[in-house]
């Protein structure tokens, strides 16, 4: 080993889904949104003006973060803006866990959490969900620097009600409590209210999923001004100037756009029920997802053998190979023909 290599952070990286570089596919491994942004933001995007490229972009997102916080009924002060939800919650890493207790977290849920409490130096507890692959409230209840949790949680899918979320918040009044949203719309209520009643409560939501712009990377956070002024304060010394122009003017679109936004939600949640129903029919179970993916396992195929048969036929889902749920995969919503081709890929490797 040279003696340079001794002071460099290591770390094992998180594994996105495969982008696959052909076009010619099913791609149903990340979670994206089938359907396109709304008309209002490709409209946005012919609108800016070329020139402004050569200026930085505004550091306090105001445009943005006044349309956020107008759309649910928030204060400024209460709304952060990041880079993707990725961005927003690496912030909050940084930010709020740096006690020496341990973060709290599930067992089986986003991946990242434990890369960024290792790339942060953060002790971290992870808390096994029970048989039905649900998060257990009470697992919580103990002492530590701080919880994170997705709602409904990846890549089960499950929602916890509003109740359990409150049950955890009440046990740790004393730390900062993540509920990590990024599936929220498609079936559950958000804890968002909450940040109203509880000044260590953070949400973090994205426009990723259910606003069809993965691509633009525009996550936010509600909390209280106190939480939000500590998140600006790391991000400008972190990095002044982290949402680009063209994102800004774009997200300001979409969230503007309602109409759009629900009837979307409304056909994915659609076809994600009658999706569960011709799993059901082939010999698959899963979770009762409220998210846009099932996360399911086959009675008798093994979860990688489909995975790899699918593969070929250039249908991408996601498979983790991790214990307990190495025989599981995540199966993206998408277009009802995307679906059915799906189905019909499933019906010949399972039948």
């Amino acid at each position: 080993m040279k003696a340079w290599e001794s002071n460099i952070r290591k770390v094992e990286p998180y594994v996105p889904g495969e982008q696959p570089k052909v076009q010619d596919v099913i791609k149903l491994n990340t979670n994206e949104n089938p359907y396109g942004p709304s008309e209002n933001v490709r409209k946005a995007m012919e609108a800016i003006d070329i020139d402004r490229c050569r200026l930085y972009p505004d550091p306090d997102v105001t445009k943005l973060v006044k349309s956020i916080a107008d759309y649910y009924g928030m204060d400024n002060n209460q709304v952060f803006v990041g880079v993707g939800s990725d961005d927003v919650l690496s912030m909050c890493f940084l930010t709020f866990f740096n006690g020496k207790k341990p973060v709290l977290f599930p067992d089986i849920t986003y991946s990242f959490y434990s890369v960024w409490a290792d790339l942060y130096r953060i002790p971290y507890e992870k808390q096994k969900l029970d048989d039905n692959m649900k998060i257990v409230p009470e697992d919580y209840y103990k002492e530590n620097g701080g919880v994170i949790f997705p709602n409904p949680n990846a890549p089960t899918g499950l929602l916890m009600d509003l109740d359990s979320v409150r049950d955890i918040i009440e046990h740790n009044k004393d730390v900062v409590v993540i509920v990590d949203e990024a599936y929220i719309d498609f079936g559950g209520v958000s804890a968002k209210d909450l940040v109203n009643e509880y000044d260590n409560v953070l949400v973090v939501q994205t426009f990723s999923k259910s606003r069809s712009m993965a691509g633009m990377r525009i996550g936010y956070a509600f909390g209280s001004k106190e939480l939000i002024k500590a998140l600006n304060d790391v991000k400008f010394s972190f990095n002044s100037y982290t949402m680009n122009m063209t994102s800004i003017d774009m997200g300001v679109a979409s969230i503007n756009d309602k109409k759009y936004f629900e009837e979307c939600v409304e056909r994915i949640t659609a076809t994600r029920e009658r999706t569960k129903e011709e799993l059901t029919k082939l010999g698959f179970t899963f979770p009762d997802s409220k998210a846009n993916f099932i996360f399911a396992t086959h009675k008798s195929v093994p979860a990688k053998e489909i995975f790899e048969k699918l593969k070929d036929l250039n249908i991408f889902v996601r498979y983790f190979a991790q214990p307990g749920i190495d025989n599981y995969l995540r199966i993206t919503i998408g277009t009802d023909e995307q679906m059915d081709k799906l189905i019909s890929a499933l019906s010949e490797i399972v039948g």
